[in-house]
């Protein structure tokens, strides 16, 4: 009866699959009796997946492990990869999200069949799956394959566990945990084996293998045998009291015997991402807990390490923060001399960047790649990967240090041709097999903190460059970012990759006219996608002009919007947020590229055409 009645409503199949309706009800009654979601709210699938307090969420873990192994099924028995963890949130929160064969984001479909399923009553959660399955057209006897990880909070390893009971009881599924892994560790693992093992070996340890491995390669590659004047060989990394320490550690005794000496702080001893971190150092812009850097450069890695954030210079007015804009551009420098000496014409090299990138990098970024390379998509990786993917080199960071670098077919097999032996010159075949080097030691499956970490500072050490140098590449416009708590995040609507605010209405009129009284300034607001407020982002050609640009729409996004709570006050303290300073260390001009220290005035004038252009 019920199964009829199903099969009316979808009109997929003429005939059901024998025994789907006693697997659908199997699902059901362990849903009801292990994980039953009771009267708890609603939550929707977004940009970081599902994302809420712990203590609500083992129904909707156990469904997406459900919901994943189905996934499996339907892409005929390939991997498919859960990731239990919230990131850079609090430790009392967590959630969840689903990762595709070769290590990509859920398609966009699916992520409504996920809140579909999420959000079934328990009385309805039968009549649902039994209608996902014929919806998305499954083979229920195909056997599936997925992939779980999780990360060091307290709630990972029960949320894990019904991620592990949703995937098995859709039968035939194996299910593969991977322990505590961080989320690029994760998409790795299902990559590689969706490749067969051609993209490396899908275990924690051949991760760790890999990245060495092609860590030391791209290094000796470019090695003269002389000892670096300006690098430093030197590294204090700020783990959040994450996973990302459980993933170095057993890489830190080999890296120090390539040379790369690397010390781990807020490595388990203390509250996840609380006064440390890749999030706290990037708005807060000062130093983490437990770190001080004046003498040595340091790196913040997230929760989960998949956002990695450079700093250097100490407290106070010295603190200097490379964000993931600068990552950007000094893989898009590094990549773009190797590819002018490969004589590797016609390809194309491009950055992706959101609306948080601040302006003079976007200016910097026209100056060095062209203004036709360089895109705006809308904040979260999975928009800014699918821009990424029209370039035949791909750079895409957020701000926040998330993100990565996609290399085409295309440029792979150009690049071999002319690595091979054979009549390119010599030079030429050097420069094109350090491309595909590092094309090793990035993690093109997602945004990878430590791959990307190992490749900074492999590009830091053949350029013979520290951080002043890094920095010198251009100087940050003064900038803020807040949060505003409002009462519905939800009457919040953008376009334009999230520049523009449609809704609440008349509230972009009002920005705009408080950009137009502000020197080089530019603001947005946006509802976040993982935090029940709304973020304002506001930088001026000053910190001045930048302080009452971003209180003012503090105060208007505030006062029409329905704010909760104490109104924040944007102010210069440390803990308020962004400091955009520039240099103050001499650097010589010969080691930087041709842009270096373009500054925000003509530059800036090419950055609307740039966006214009995409």
């Amino acid at each position: 009866g019920d199964a009829a009645i199903v099969k009316r409503r979808s009109g997929a199949v003429e005939n059901l699959q024998p025994g789907i309706p006693e697997l659908a009800a199997e699902v059901a009654s362990m849903g009801l009796a292990a994980y039953p979601r009771g009267q708890r709210a609603e939550l929707g699938y977004g940009t970081a997946g599902f994302r809420a307090a712990a203590a609500g969420l083992d129904h909707i873990l156990f469904r997406m492990g459900v919901l994943a192994a189905l996934r499996s099924k339907v892409l005929g028995g390939k991997a498919v990869g859960v990731m239990v963890t919230a990131s850079h949130n609090p430790e009392r929160d967590n959630g969840v999200k689903l990762v595709e064969p070769m290590g990509e984001m859920l398609p966009i479909e699916w992520e409504a069949l996920a809140t579909k399923l999420a959000n079934a009553s328990d009385g309805d959660l039968f009549h649902v799956l039994l209608g996902l399955i014929y919806e998305v057209g499954a083979d229920c006897s195909v056997r599936g394959e997925v992939f779980v990880g999780r990360d060091t909070r307290a709630s990972s390893a029960r949320l894990a566990l019904a991620v592990c009971d949703g995937a098995s009881v859709l039968r035939a599924t194996a299910v593969r945990s991977l322990g505590l892994a961080t989320t690029p560790q994760l998409h790795f693992a299902v990559r590689c084996e969706e490749t067969c093992g051609a993209y490396g070996s899908p275990s924690l340890d051949g991760y760790a293998t890999k990245l060495v491995k092609a860590y030391a390669a791209l290094v000796q590659s470019a090695s003269t045998g002389a000892s670096p004047l300006r690098y430093k060989p030197q590294l204090v990394v700020d783990c959040a009291n994450g996973v990302g320490a459980v993933a170095l550690r057993p890489m830190v005794d080999r890296l120090r015997a390539l040379g790369l000496e690397m010390e781990l702080r807020n490595d388990g001893g203390g509250p996840l991402n609380d006064g440390c971190g890749a999030d706290f150092v990037k708005i807060k812009q000062c130093q983490p807990s437990c770190v001080d850097t004046a003498t040595v450069r340091a790196v913040s890695l997230d929760g989960d390490a998949d956002r990695v954030v450079y700093f250097f210079g100490g407290s106070g007015p010295a603190f200097r923060l490379l964000d993931g804009d600068r990552l950007a551009l000094l893989l898009a420098h590094f990549a773009a001399g190797l590819m002018q000496k490969a004589g590797l014409e016609g390809l194309r090299l491009g950055l992706v960047q959101t609306a948080y990138a601040n302006g003079a990098s976007t200016a910097c970024a026209v100056k060095a790649v062209g203004a036709e390379n360089v895109k705006c998509a809308k904040t979260g990786v999975k928009h800014c990967h699918h821009a990424a993917l029209s370039l035949d080199v791909g750079i895409y960071f957020e701000a926040n240090g998330h993100g990565t670098v996609l290399f085409s077919d295309k440029f792979v097999a150009r690049a071999r041709a002319v690595a091979r032996p054979g009549p390119a010159s010599s030079a030429a075949a050097a420069a094109a097999g350090q491309l595909l080097l590092l094309r090793d030691v990035v993690n093109e499956a997602v945004g990878d903190a430590i791959s990307n970490l190992l490749a900074v500072e492999a590009i830091l050490r053949i350029l013979d460059w520290d951080c002043s140098e890094w920095l010198a590449m251009y100087s940050d416009l003064p900038n803020r970012q807040v949060k505003v708590v409002v009462a519905d995040r939800a009457a919040f609507e953008t376009t334009d990759a999230e520049r523009l605010c449609v809704r609440p209405e008349g509230l972009q009129a009002e920005i705009d006219k408080l950009v137009a009284g502000a020197p080089q300034g530019r603001a947005f607001v946006r509802p976040s996608g993982t935090e029940d407020v709304v973020r304002v982002y506001a930088e001026a050609a000053t910190l001045e002009a930048t302080l009452a640009l971003a209180q003012a729409a503090v105060d208007v996004v505030y006062a029409s919007a329905g704010g909760l709570g104490a109104k924040p006050v944007v102010n210069d303290d440390c803990a308020a947020g962004g400091r955009g300073r520039g240099p103050t260390t001499a650097v010589e001009e010969r080691h930087l590229p041709s842009y270096v220290g373009c500054t925000t005035t003509s530059a800036l004038r090419k950055v609307e055409l740039a966006w214009l252009l995409v």
